[in-house]
């Protein structure tokens, strides 16, 4: 979802700007959209459909037993486009990770941290480089969340040593929140789950588990929009399915810290905030470990495997943690005008 979420500050600046703006969108993406924009035309597109295993060293196969299916959905979301183009009259393509969704009707741009995917092997990295440019190549632009500059957020996935042969530009971090000193603390803990099953259930299973020795007052925020059954909430634990940006923002200024996975996005929009974390990489996705490690190093976030999170083990090392704070510019809706001066219609 967060490749979904980190599109929601570039869809304002297009909407301020009085563009016309179109969403492609799977399902559980939709629904999210159709809360965010509810006046917005929102189109189904069909997902990769990528699913995980339950034991980390197993990911890498079980990713690469699908890479068939997974082409097979970006050579047909290419032709989906094409006709996509003509029917809504499309100007303008921008792409979350979408690698079929280029053109040569209209100007494509291509948003990715990953320009470097991460493997346990150096010539597996090069060869995933490769492809991954290949992919990238055939968009007019690339444009990258992150600051082109020694202090930046996504280490070597966004600022590897050479670059995709197409114009690239950083565009600055991508968060939905705005910072609010003022804001009063109302929950000590905001727990956020996201992204694949199963790994999203069984980090939900040992926060359960544990979670009733906790005397704080805590927000558990599910994820899961399309869900209509309710856990059912505690005296000092509320929980929820799911929450829209507006109040998810309110809940992060709320609270003393933020429980999460290490996803990207995630951590853009809590280093925005100046808020402290416990991050939990998901099993076997190289990109948060990768980032769990360089964060953790820099003392930005505290950082645990999934394997050995205890929730409440967790919260006393947190307390102990000697955070830091980092400064990195958040894109504004007048990086947009910029931006789309220097594409070639």
């Amino acid at each position: 979802m967060g490749h979904a979420t980190r599109c929601v500050p570039v869809i304002h600046a297009l909407l301020f700007y009085e563009y016309k703006v179109l969403i492609a969108a799977t399902p559980q993406q939709k629904i999210f959209f159709e809360k965010e924009f509810p006046t917005i035309v929102c189109i189904d597109l069909k997902g990769y459909g990528i699913t995980y295993s339950k034991r980390r060293w197993l990911f890498p196969f079980r990713v690469m037993l699908q890479m068939p299916k997974i082409f097979s959905v970006i050579n047909y979301e290419h032709k989906w486009l094409q006709k996509i183009i003509d029917e809504y009259k499309i100007d303008l393509v921008i792409s979350d990770n979408r690698y079929g969704l280029y053109s040569k009707k209209i100007p494509c741009i291509f948003i990715t941290h990953q320009l470097k995917i991460k493997s346990a092997f150096r010539w597996v990295e090069k060869l995933l480089q490769l492809n991954n440019y290949r992919h990238i190549e055939k968009f007019d632009y690339c444009w990258i969340p992150d600051t082109n500059t020694k202090n930046n957020l996504s280490g070597e996935l966004s600022h590897p040593k050479k670059l995709p042969n197409i114009p690239v530009h950083y565009i600055d971090l991508l968060s939905r929140f705005e910072k609010n000193i003022s804001a009063t603390i109302k929950y000590d803990y905001c727990i956020v789950l996201s992204g694949p099953e199963p790994q999203r259930t069984i980090l939900e299973n040992k926060i359960l588990k544990d979670i009733h020795q906790l005397k704080d007052k805590i927000l558990l925020v599910r994820g899961l929009p399309a869900n209509k059954e309710d856990l059912p909430s505690t005296e000092n634990v509320e929980i929820k399915n799911h929450l829209p940006g507006m109040q998810l923002q309110q809940a992060f200024q709320q609270s003393e810290y933020i429980i999460s996975r290490s996803g990207y996005t995630t951590v853009m929009e809590v280093l925005s905030l100046s808020k402290k974390s416990i991050l939990i990489a998901t099993p076997g996705q190289t990109e948060q470990e990768y980032l769990s490690k360089i964060l953790l190093e820099q003392n930005l976030c505290y950082c645990i495997s999934q394997k050995n999170f205890n929730i409440v083990t967790a919260i006393q090392q947190a307390k102990k943690f000697p955070y830091s704070t980092i400064s990195l510019p958040v894109f504004r809706k007048e990086n947009l005008q910029q931006l789309l001066s220097q594409i070639k219609f």
